[in-house]
């Protein structure tokens, strides 16, 4: 039986406490949340304990295998840290911190303490963006030149507004699109050069949209979009090769489809079908990293991982902020 302790009951808190509690062979010990009514319905019939503080958590629940992290970004290194002190492995959710210099000291201090630390980029787990990274990499279009990808939705209602807090939140670039910035380097490489352009230095009430480009060192051009400026939750991409185009759209009904440039005599698309979930993409997620932790097996998304999507969203936030493109050496900082 492997025992969570859960940072957080709010929305990513009360998706991953759904995941555990479906899960055979895991436990959800404890949540740490002031709202305590917030926590009990999460909770429901189910045997977890509620607690107030970190510490007492910890102090007080017999065993902790992982300790999962759902609060807001900005207290992602203080819960990671304290973590580390007690030498319990951890799964943090995206982005890994609200700054490069706090995850990278988050990921050498796990280190020295020897504990595992995942990161929840959980769009690697979603099987419309898996489908079209295999047939990407099986050179069903070719050579890809161009790539596009947008997520967007309303603007998020978090504890005590704090997407709306520029001190707290990286808006759409580190606290959304972040996903993508992930999910692109994995399929593609390296990122060379970042531009972007947003609505975050208008600071308009509530309301936050980024348009990114992305050159990546392999000669393909991604163009990011995210926004939170409309009212349905949606992700859409399009990935253009020398042979034909693969693209989604969450609003739509059909899955990922493959469209082949052909003779006018030949069928003009063949469609790529994908079965419906019997888990979610967060379940799948969290049963993969909780399989790491037994196996030692190295997960699909890494810690490094996170802090290389991480320099992305701060490259194209520098971006915002200049008006001018930031290139990334070879190690990925910027120049």
């Amino acid at each position: 039986m492997q025992r969570v302790l859960l940072i957080g009951a709010g929305t990513m808190g009360m998706e991953h406490a759904v995941s555990y509690y479906a899960m055979d062979h895991v436990e959800v010990a404890g949540i740490v949340e002031l709202r305590k009514e917030q926590a009990a319905q999460i909770i429901g019939d189910h045997d977890t304990k509620i607690f107030e503080t970190f510490d007492d958590a910890v102090k007080n629940l017999d065993h902790i295998d992982v300790i999962d992290i759902c609060v807001p970004t900005f207290l992602h290194k203080e819960y990671v840290m304290k973590a580390a002190d007690y030498g319990i492995d951890v799964i943090c959710e995206k982005p890994l911190a609200y700054t490069l210099e706090d995850a990278r000291e988050m990921i050498d201090y796990c280190e020295e303490k020897h504990v595992k630390l995942f990161v929840g980029h959980v769009v690697r787990f979603f099987p419309q963006y898996a489908k079209v990274r295999e047939l990407v990499a099986n050179g069903a279009i070719g050579e890809v030149g161009v790539a596009r990808t947008r997520r967007g939705g309303n603007f998020p209602a978090g504890w005590s507004d704090w997407y709306a807090d520029q001190t707290k939140s990286g808006g759409v670039i580190l606290d959304l699109i972040i996903h993508d910035f992930d999910f692109l380097r994995w399929t593609f490489g390296e990122v060379e050069r970042v531009f972007a352009k947003g609505l975050a230095k208008r600071n308009i009430e509530h309301l936050d949209y980024a348009l990114v480009t992305l050159a990546f060192e392999s000669g393909v051009i991604a163009h990011v979009e995210g926004s939170w400026a409309h009212q349905t939750f949606s992700s859409q991409f399009e990935f253009a090769g020398k042979t034909g185009i693969l693209e989604y759209d969450s609003l739509k009904e059909e899955p990922v489809l493959l469209s082949i440039r052909q003779s006018h005599e030949e069928q003009a698309g063949v469609a790529v079908p994908q079965s419906p979930l019997k888990k979610s993409p967060y379940h799948v997620e969290l049963e993969h990293f909780l399989k790491c932790l037994k196996t030692n097996e190295t997960p699909i998304v890494s810690a490094e991982d996170a802090y290389k999507a991480m320099e992305i969203s701060a490259a194209a936030l520098q971006s915002l902020k200049t008006g001018l493109p930031v290139t990334l050496d070879s190690k990925g900082g910027a120049l």
